[in-house]
């Protein structure tokens, strides 16, 4: 059975992003593009009042290459 992926705002996934070891490159609009130095990865996070939108936010997930769980408890 998945557990079910926790709700967070944009600020919320942007202190897991950087608990991840991932800084802040630059900003486009609304969109924040966040890199890891160590494998060049990238992710990036709209910067939307509110909380992001279910698929959303698992595509952030998946980007940051850890599992819901992982992601629920660095919140």
């Amino acid at each position: 059975m998945t557990p079910k992926q926790p709700a967070a705002t944009a600020k919320d996934v942007v202190r897991v992003t950087e608990k991840l070891g991932f800084v802040f490159r630059r900003q486009r609009g609304s969109h924040a593009i966040y890199v890891r130095q160590s494998d060049q990865a990238r992710v990036v996070i709209p910067m939307h009042k509110g909380e992001l939108k279910r698929k959303t936010l698992r595509g952030i997930i998946q980007d940051l290459k850890v599992s819901v769980e992982e992601f629920a408890r660095l919140l």
